[in-house]
């Protein structure tokens, strides 16, 4: 029997456990800080289950931010052919 909640992150929903890492999209926060996710839809704590309608209000979900996951900008180049048109973005 474990212990798991569904949250709503970004528009998404999440499969979180205890002492687990995960990628979310991107949250505006400084790194190390401790943040609160408050729209836990489901919880299971040791088989008792409780669904929200829509969230649960008494169950918020803590979690902490490791590290921004940011890759170098990418160089988009359109051109259409036949047309002499060229874009670099």
């Amino acid at each position: 029997i474990m212990k798991y909640a569904i949250v709503e992150i970004s528009g998404r929903q999440f499969w979180i456990e205890t002492g687990k890492y995960y990628d979310f999209n991107r949250i505006p926060t400084e790194l190390g800080k401790e943040i609160t996710l408050n729209r836990v839809l489901l919880l299971n704590n040791e088989g008792e289950i409780l669904v929200g309608k829509p969230y649960l209000q008494s169950v918020k979900v803590k979690g902490k931010i490791l590290e921004h996951l940011r890759s170098r900008k990418t160089i988009v180049y359109k051109m259409r052919p036949k047309k002499k048109t060229r874009k670099k973005q």
